[in-house]
């Protein structure tokens, strides 16, 4: 794909926080189904407030850190990329955002979590493919075709009240091309170094929140008054934990770590998703819906182990590694 560039963040730090980012956007759509059930909010409105109240929160941290001891200045990094690098992934997670709320709401959390999360390395590696030129191979090639296979079980393997909706699978479908965007355009425009990855998230929030606003306008930007105090509790929590440092430490974390394994790590959102799901909100999983569910995850571990081993192998001949 591309020469992994060294980073002043270490690697096993930002597989740390990759994978914390990783278990509290798994608590995000939990919550949006308990904001479904009162507040009256649809999946714009509810994403624009978790992005603008995300944006708020790092700005306040932003100037606790500028009050502060004096930080390091950020290595140079051009402005046209720097000013690229904040539209495209702005863009990308109001995408990314909505579509996965949307997907909740249809299909519900645990089915539209998995179908996101299962199908985001699939369409990382076949992005890096088309854009980096990163060969697949043929293991490569077989995870994609078992991920597709396990998302059309979970399509068409519904039965007797389960929550899987064509409708659903596609906006998750839709939302995984968002973070796979979004993933790809981070790790792209940073391959050069440079560039303050705080400073970055902060600017794509507001890219996304001003993408999103004119919409959540029309779909109905007020939760309603009935049980508000719960419905303000939980958009704080969702602003807050999955939104502000859940992203934060994601898009620090890919400085340090290559995407394809950022979006491995990811997988324990939908893992975590299912869980509450289940335990908390009453959904259950039919043996379709499971068996969907293990091929998709299965083919994506197996992409997975195939990248790794190629990066082992370029690594051992002296080859660039990819990331």
């Amino acid at each position: 794909m591309h020469a992994t560039v060294p980073s002043a963040l270490p690697v096993g730090r930002g597989l740390l926080y990759v994978t914390l980012a990783a278990t509290a956007w798994g608590t995000a759509g939990a919550a949006a189904a308990l904001l479904y059930r009162g507040s009256g909010l649809g999946p714009v409105a509810l994403t624009f407030w978790r992005t603008f109240g995300g944006l708020l929160l790092l700005l306040a941290v932003r100037a606790l850190r500028r009050r502060g001891a004096a930080a390091a200045p950020a290595p140079h990094e051009p402005l046209r990329r720097r000013l690229t690098r904040v539209v495209v992934t702005g863009v990308a997670l109001a995408v990314f955002q909505a579509a996965y709320f949307a997907a909740v709401e249809a299909t519900g959390l645990a089915v539209g979590t998995v179908v996101t999360m299962g199908a985001g390395p699939v369409l990382i590696a076949i992005g890096a493919r088309l854009t980096m030129g990163e060969r697949l191979g043929l293991g490569g090639v077989l995870a994609v075709v078992g991920a597709l296979a396990g998302l059309t079980i979970l399509v068409l393997g519904g039965e007797g009240g389960t929550t899987v909706r064509p409708a659903g699978v596609g906006w998750a479908l839709l939302s995984a091309a968002g973070c796979a965007a979004m993933t790809l355009a981070t790790r792209r425009l940073g391959r050069a170094g440079g560039g303050d990855p705080f400073a970055s998230t902060v600017g794509a929030f507001a890219v996304g929140a001003l993408c999103l606003l004119p919409f959540a306008a029309a779909e109905g930007l007020w939760p309603q008054a009935h049980e508000l105090g719960r419905s303000l509790l939980l958009l704080g929590y969702v602003a807050a934990v999955p939104t502000a440092l859940a992203y934060g430490l994601y898009f620090a974390g890919l400085a340090a770590v290559r995407a394809a394994t950022a979006s491995v790590l990811s997988l324990i959102e939908p893992v975590s998703a299912a869980v509450l799901a289940v335990a908390f909100l009453g959904e259950r999983l039919t043996t379709a819906t499971a068996a969907g569910t293990g091929v998709l995850l299965t083919a994506v571990a197996a992409l997975a182990v195939a990248e790794a081993r190629g990066a082992m192998a370029a690594a051992r001949s002296g080859t660039p590694a990819a990331g």
